[in-house]
């Protein structure tokens, strides 16, 4: 296949990129800079005046969408939500220019999305059968990000919006600053630890990606979380396990909320979700409990 993917240089698209070439597909990188591609990986300039990548791609097979400044990325102060929010709305209007443009339309758009679409709770369970969305800020980019991608059904595409839970790898994302307390011996609860903590491994969210764009069936939001999720202080008990370090020092949410601002809800507030999408139509995770997972991040040479 040729694969077009816009934030191709991000820890997720790196490895995208790398499993597809390893399958033997072409890949496009939509690049802000002009790059010397390599093999099967070709760099095109997007979102510059008078760049047209749309002549460059011709034709294209997918669509996947991960560009947008990173949530993870400083404070949460009005500037970096409006880059945040901006960034999204921005390059994926490109897509949808670039894909009406071109003369041979791609099948299928994977655009990235979260579960932080869905409201913070200790006792609900969430699958995409549940429409509630949260009232805050990352729940309103989220909404707006996937109903701006649905357009590109008037391109005769299915959308699939991946929504995404805590990615796990080794050297990014969200996992090294949350073992780092552990391997100083000050790892623990934070804050109630009741919280609901949905993660993935990041070779689970490659293959479900590469599963979404070959399965007709999947369209809409798709979880893309393990299918055993667990509570904030659980989590940091199998970290402890894994590393045999102790699990005993607590870290309050007001210190959180004192450290990391309005940031600190990632943290402090979680949301139980189930994959049911994935699983109902036969996804098999190859990391679905977190101790496996953990495991082979932090254990194994990857």
């Amino acid at each position: 296949m040729k694969i077009v993917i816009a934030g191709g240089s991000g820890f997720i698209g790196q490895k995208l990129t790398n499993f597809f070439v390893d399958e033997g597909h072409d890949v496009i990188i939509l690049s802000r800079k002009e790059k010397k591609g390599t093999g099967n990986i070709r760099y095109v300039q997007w979102l510059q005046e008078g760049a047209t990548p749309e002549l460059a791609i011709n034709t294209a097979d997918a669509f996947i969408n991960l560009a947008g400044v990173s949530i993870n990325a400083g404070r949460w102060n009005v500037e970096h939500q409006r880059q945040i929010y901006d960034s999204r709305m921005t390059a994926t209007d490109e897509l949808l220019r670039i894909i009406s443009a071109l003369q041979t339309k791609p099948s299928v758009l994977i655009n990235a999305s979260a579960i932080g679409i869905y409201p913070a709770a200790e006792n609900t369970v969430y699958t995409e059968d549940n429409t509630a969305i949260a009232n805050d800020f990352l729940a309103q980019t989220v909404a707006d990000w996937e109903k701006k991608a649905t357009l590109v059904a008037s391109e005769g595409a299915r959308a699939v919006f991946m929504r995404f839970g805590v990615v796990l790898g080794k050297g990014d994302g969200a996992l090294p600053p949350m073992v780092l307390p552990y391997k100083l011996f000050a790892g623990g609860k934070v804050g109630s630890g009741r919280q609901w903590l949905s993660w993935i491994h990041i070779d689970d969210v490659v293959q479900a990606i590469a599963f979404a764009i070959t399965n007709e069936n999947l369209q809409g939001p798709v979880n893309t979380t393990a299918p055993f999720p667990q509570r904030m202080d659980d989590f940091g008990k199998t970290i402890g396990s894994v590393l045999h370090r102790p699990h005993w020092f607590p870290v309050p949410g007001l210190v959180m909320k004192l450290a990391l601002g309005k940031k600190s809800t990632l943290v402090l507030e979680g949301q139980h979700v189930l994959p049911k999408k994935l699983l109902d139509n036969g996804f098999d995770f190859k990391f679905p409990t977190l101790e496996s997972a953990l495991r082979h991040i932090l254990l194994e040479d990857v």
